[in-house]
């Protein structure tokens, strides 16, 4: 007689995270149930167990079953970057769009305090702060009047998201912020290595800090986690390759799609033919070669016609590539790198790529304040990078921009642009998910119908209607 089917969960309040990921572990070797194996287990079992199994042995799939949530605040949005870089945790932060900064809520860096560069940082900070709280009534104003204008209504509090849209231009990568992170143990471990080989002090403190909280809970399975020559080596010697070099020329091109499968439509059909068929892949192409029209239009439905708003399409669209050389704006960037199931490569922040001007920076009568500010960051900076490069990023404001390479297949792409080109999108992100969905429509033969905007806008009615500038003139 087989046993009665049992869904439960095991109680986070009664078992340490580390008994909870042994209790699953030995599961593939115990015939006993899950609470019946957690009974025998104890903090100190359990230690030994990761010690022996994850430790010695490497089994570190075991240690994914050890959850923490960790509540970190008041670290800079510079520092959040390297966290939020882990693709397997999860992350909540403090939103520029819809919380309004105080005027003291900056970090200044250990590497330059007590040290002539900590005037110029906190000159430099201190007056992108006034210029932010200088502008929210005025874009607030401007707002209003538009909506007033044309005739449509408009409450308060998306007068307030609209204008702290356009006000985060002003806010420095040192505004401060708080984030929480939902992580596995053995994820946790390889961000606290990242961390602790950080060229910034903080996040190097802050690694150590997680390190020392996650231990309480985790008392073997991060215990190791250290700094790790490997990464430090390769930002030290690429940096030591290329110094004194002169800026290169480079495209003023902001959106480049540089390489892509041209099989791809192919590769993905074929595929589909292989999850429900029989026979290698061999046989699955010469199918879809010998299909008619019709049929072929039959698979497109199966991929896309009946995929609803809360349905991820299938995973055969991962079958395909494109490599993008991108440049957007930091406050774009910051939203731009929670899409962790691409692959990106950031530059450094800089002045050196130019800033955005929203349109309404421009209505407000703010446009001579906002160059001055830019002015001002770059000033600074460069003060600050002669000596300390990494530390001069701090300074730099969303408005800048910056240079990435991203990659992406079809099915990252398809939720990327659903998201992203929302009518409640961030104009920043909406104009860059609209060009990069473009070049990818662009290269489509069979899937074109169904790879879209929506609601329907190019890139260039975003810009025309968002910002005085272009990225490039």
């Amino acid at each position: 007689m087989s046993e009665k089917r049992r869904v439960y969960l095991l109680d986070n309040k009664k078992l340490s995270p580390e008994t909870i990921a042994v209790t699953f572990a030995k599961t593939s070797r115990s015939p006993q149930s899950f609470d019946q194996i957690a009974q025998e287990l104890s903090d100190e079992k359990s230690a030994q167990f990761h010690e022996r199994w994850v430790v010695g042995y490497g089994h570190a799939s075991v240690a994914e079953h050890a959850v923490l949530h960790i509540a970190i605040e008041n670290v800079s949005r510079l520092a959040i970057e390297c966290l939020e870089s882990n693709r397997l945790a999860s992350y909540t932060e403090k939103s520029s769009r819809y919380q309004t900064w105080d005027a003291d809520c900056f970090f200044i860096p250990d590497e330059i305090k007590g040290t002539s560069l900590e005037g110029v940082y906190s000159s430099t900070v201190s007056a992108l702060f006034q210029k932010y709280h200088n502008a929210i009534p005025l874009l607030q104003a401007t707002i209003a009047n538009i909506c007033q204008a044309t005739s449509k209504p408009i409450s308060d509090r998306e007068v307030h998201a609209r204008c702290m849209d356009v006000c985060r231009y002003y806010l420095p990568a040192a505004a401060m912020a708080n984030v929480g992170v939902t992580i596995n143990a053995r994820e946790l471990e390889h961000a606290l290595r990242k961390m602790l080989s950080h060229s910034l002090l903080e996040v190097r403190q802050i690694g150590q800090e997680i390190k020392q909280v996650a231990t309480s809970h985790l008392p073997t399975l991060v215990k190791y986690a250290d700094e790790v020559a490997y990464f430090k080596q390769a930002e030290e010697r690429t940096t030591q390759l290329i110094a004194g070099a002169h800026p290169a020329s480079h495209s003023k091109n902001w959106c480049m799609l540089l390489d892509h499968d041209e099989q791809f439509e192919h590769h993905i059909l074929a595929a589909l033919l292989l999850r429900y068929g029989q026979g290698d892949y061999a046989v699955q192409e010469n199918k879809l070669h010998g299909f008619s029209k019709e049929q072929q239009q039959t698979l497109m439905d199966i991929l896309f016609g009946r995929l609803d708003a809360h349905a991820m399409p299938l995973r055969e669209l991962e079958y395909s590539f494109f490599l993008f050389d991108l440049l957007m704006d930091q406050g774009a960037y910051f939203e731009f790198k929670r899409h962790r199931m691409m692959t990106q490569t950031a530059q450094i922040l800089t002045p050196y790529y130019g800033y955005a001007i929203p349109r309404l920076i421009s209505d407000a009568g703010l446009e001579a304040d906002f160059h001055e500010a830019m002015a001002i960051a770059q000033e600074g900076y460069t003060q600050i990078a002669a000596t300390h490069p990494a530390v001069a990023s701090y300074v730099i404001p969303n408005a800048y921009n910056r240079r990435l390479l991203a990659s992406c297949n079809l099915r990252t792409a398809i939720h990327f642009t659903n998201l992203r080109t929302a009518s409640n999108a961030h104009f920043a992100m909406r104009r860059v998910a609209n060009r990069m969905a473009e070049e990818i429509r662009e290269r489509m033969v069979l899937f074109k119908p169904y790879f879209y905007a929506d609601p329907p806008e190019t890139w260039q009615q975003i810009e025309a209607e968002f910002f005085t500038n272009p990225i490039y003139p």
